[in-house]
């Protein structure tokens, strides 16, 4: 068993320790904005926050999460806050959006991101957004959104 804040609420996860995070947040928690992609830590559609970091959810296990003592995660459904607020905003002015599948990883990249750096430059910005893979190609919309998030928060 791991007990854990997920989304602000105490949570316990009942499944094998060798379970991925991936399937015991979509499977046994029913939250379904953590995306599969590829399965082996390489797309970043599985993104999440553990503890202040940002990590892939498809390889990191509920032992791990144990042996590490991790504290807190925060999937795109608990993704709150006025950083949120003005990444969400910025996403729609900018119409980042295509087909959408990587979005809820890349909205959490790029929380993470203003979450440990007040006003990133392009080059932070692009080498942060780089461990979340687009399929569409909306790069620039999306560094242009964070950057219209980032003036809305009022860091620039």
């Amino acid at each position: 068993m791991v007990q854990i804040d997920l989304n602000g609420q105490p949570t316990e996860f009942h499944a094998e320790a060798a379970t991925p995070l991936l399937w015991a947040l979509r499977c046994d928690k029913h939250l379904t904005g953590t995306k599969f992609g590829c399965g082996v830590s390489v797309c970043g559609a599985c993104t999440v926050i553990v503890d202040d970091e940002a990590e892939y959810a498809c390889q990191l296990t509920l032992g791990e999460l144990r042996q590490r003592g991790a504290k807190r995660i925060t999937t795109i459904e608990g993704l709150s806050g006025p950083v949120a607020d003005a990444l969400r905003q910025a996403w729609i002015d900018c119409d980042v959006v295509q087909c959408g599948y990587c979005q809820s990883a890349q909205l959490i990249a790029a929380a993470h991101l203003l979450a440990q750096t007040r006003a990133p430059s392009d080059e932070a910005i692009k080498t942060a957004m780089s461990r979340v893979l687009c399929r569409c190609g909306t790069y620039p919309r999306i560094l242009k959104a964070i950057g219209q998030a980032v003036s809305r928060l009022g860091r620039r």
